[in-house]
């Protein structure tokens, strides 16, 4: 018996040091980062000291005011699609449909592809005279123009449409599984009482979803937050600083204009709503597992 409980002990026990080194890796490198925001490092870090300095600078930044902007528009849309989306996809697939696992590959595709690759095809797709604008041309509406990419209003728009066409599917993934395990009893139970399908959806199915839609919530948040891939391929944060975000603000200030400080800072704040998300999260898995 000894031996038994030794024998599963002993992974988690080696996997302890691992899991702790890594937490201290992270705690460091936000601390260092912390700190090297509160001195005027500029192409390499320094050890000079000015407070929070760098955080007004960057409140006084246009361009960062303009990226945060974007950021939140951004996030919304993205967030509320992607939901509606990905579970009108998981009801439509749940329907026991022929076909079931070639709509799910299908739906699901695009998530394997990165937001590169995503980038570049909606490029092309949203490109003035080309793509979906040429062929409404081809079809005879010479009149209609779909040149969002090249407008300073609506082009961090187009970064809404080719993201929420790659991350559905991962949110119709995990409804679905959420879905599959709904008690057919209450399916058959609304039918008797002749209740309609978007009723027992609404009233009884989503809140049963509850906890599959808040791990939905917290991915597609955390996507938000680190979003760049997409927009460095498709506007290159253009026309002009139009579609802007925080981690290309980050980057070109850490790499192309040499200021880490401010690079630092900036890294820093938009960690902030990251945590606010992960903490209240973390706290509800642990206290459910400790009851």
């Amino acid at each position: 018996m000894a031996t038994l409980k030794l024998s599963r002990v002993t992974p988690y026990a080696a996997l302890l040091p691992m899991a702790l080194v890594a937490a201290l890796g992270y705690l460091g490198a936000g601390l260092w980062t912390f700190y090297i925001s509160l001195t005027g490092s500029r192409t390499f870090p320094s050890g000079h000291f000015i407070g929070f300095a760098q955080y007004h600078r960057l409140f006084d930044n246009e361009r960062w005011m303009l990226s945060l902007h974007n950021l939140a528009a951004y996030g919304v849309l993205f967030v509320l699609a992607c939901l509606v989306i990905g579970f009108l996809l998981a009801v439509f697939i749940d329907q026991n449909v022929k076909g079931e696992g070639v709509f799910r590959t299908i739906f699901l595709y695009p998530y394997a592809m990165s937001f590169v690759a995503t980038g570049l095809v909606w490029q092309w797709l949203l490109a003035p005279g080309d793509g979906i604008d040429g062929s409404l041309r081809a079809l005879g509406f010479h009149d209609v123009r779909f040149d969002w990419i090249v407008s300073q209003d609506f082009a961090i728009y187009t970064v809404v449409i080719a993201t929420v066409w790659q991350m559905s599917g991962l949110v119709m993934a995990l409804m679905l599984a959420g879905l599959r395990g709904v008690d057919p009893e209450i399916w058959k139970a609304a039918r008797l009482d002749g209740i309609p399908a978007w009723r027992v959806y609404a009233q009884i199915v989503l809140p049963m979803l509850w906890p599959t839609i808040a791990t939905v919530l917290l991915l597609l948040a955390t996507a938000v937050a680190k979003l760049y891939d997409a927009v460095v391929a498709m506007t290159q944060g253009g026309p002009g600083i139009a579609s802007e975000v925080p981690a290309k603000f980050i980057m070109d200030h850490l790499f192309l204009r040499s200021n880490v400080g401010l690079a630092s800072a900036g890294a820093i704040v938009l960690l902030v709503p990251v945590l606010a998300l992960l903490a209240p999260y973390a706290y509800a898995r642990s206290r459910k597992e400790a009851a």
